[in-house]
């Protein structure tokens, strides 16, 4: 029997760490947001390597290609094994202009100044 070896999307989704939780992946496939090729799937398509995965959150897409098919949960620093990131620069710069209209702070930018601290305090107001 072919089929065996190769793992569920869902589950290989929650194993390449894009997804927190295998229900989150299964509910991102279910919802139309995970492709293969270019067509929606099923979280219980089987997947194989050479396939190019596509996944919408929000405004931004992002693409990856599978090198290696796998069945458990891998660290992070194994995930660049089992999968290619193809996602176009422009998509992680609407990523970042978005946190950046949200209020978030950059990425690894550490604690706020003083003066944003300040600044901070004002936009609140001092009973906060």
């Amino acid at each position: 029997m072919e089929g065996t070896n190769a793992p569920r999307i869902d589950k290989w989704l929650w194993a390449v760490r894009l997804f927190k939780t295998r229900s989150m992946a299964t509910q991102a496939c279910r919802s139309g947001k995970v492709k293969v090729n270019n067509e929606a799937v099923k979280p219980s398509r089987e997947i194989r390597e050479g396939m190019e995965i596509t996944i919408q959150t929000g405004p931004v897409k992002r693409i990856f290609r599978v090198l290696s098919v796998l069945h458990n949960r891998v660290g992070a620093k194994l995930v660049p094994n089992y999968m290619e990131d193809l996602t176009p620069e422009k998509e992680y710069q609407k990523m970042d202009q978005i946190r950046a209209q949200s209020g978030n702070r950059p990425y690894r930018s550490g604690r706020p100044t003083k003066k944003e601290r300040r600044e901070l305090d004002q936009w609140f107001g001092p009973d906060n």
